[in-house]
């Protein structure tokens, strides 16, 4: 893990949560809640899931605020009303995620937080939470990928590789 490859994450992060907004732009709202057998039932509910997640790491990260605390997973799908109020968020984050993986110098080290779904402090390397964070969202966002292809729509391409490098 370097700088470098965080930032190139990031990227991808952004790339791929666009391309999922634009999909998600095509659905009206019954569509976007209706419950599709996944974890987290629905597309919006899962992109929820994923917005509210981010936003906890970042402020873990970056010091940026923090999500209201919950103490289930379950309780994170509900953190947008809808998907304009959805989009606004997630594109304000996206531009957050941006800035602090610019920002990024170091990524050695522990990094403490008080975990409020486990109730308890916790220490880890910071590499491995920031690993831990990429992977939270490339998963998250093949299940909605997965849940948009069985809604009819057809979501841009998922590929590193197929990204615009600079």
């Amino acid at each position: 893990m370097t700088p470098e490859t965080v930032r190139l994450l990031a990227r991808y992060t952004t790339w791929q949560n666009e391309s999922q907004i634009k999909a998600m732009q095509t659905l009206d709202d019954a569509a976007l809640r209706l419950d599709r057998g996944a974890f987290f039932g629905s597309i919006l509910a899962t992109a929820n899931h994923l917005l509210w997640g981010d936003t906890m790491w970042l402020s873990r990260f970056a010091g940026t605020p923090a999500p209201p605390p919950v103490t289930s997973a379950g309780e994170t799908t509900d953190l947008t009303p809808d998907l304009p109020a959805f989009v606004a968020a997630r594109t304000e984050r996206n531009a957050e995620i941006s800035a602090w993986a610019n920002g990024v110098t170091v990524i050695g080290g522990p990094l403490r937080w008080y975990s409020g779904m486990l109730d308890r402090e916790m220490e880890k390397p910071l590499s491995l939470c920031i690993l831990g964070f990429f992977n939270h969202g490339t998963h998250h966002r093949g299940q909605i990928h997965a849940m948009l292809t069985a809604a009819g729509v057809t979501p841009d391409d998922t590929d590193l590789f197929l990204m615009d490098l600079p």
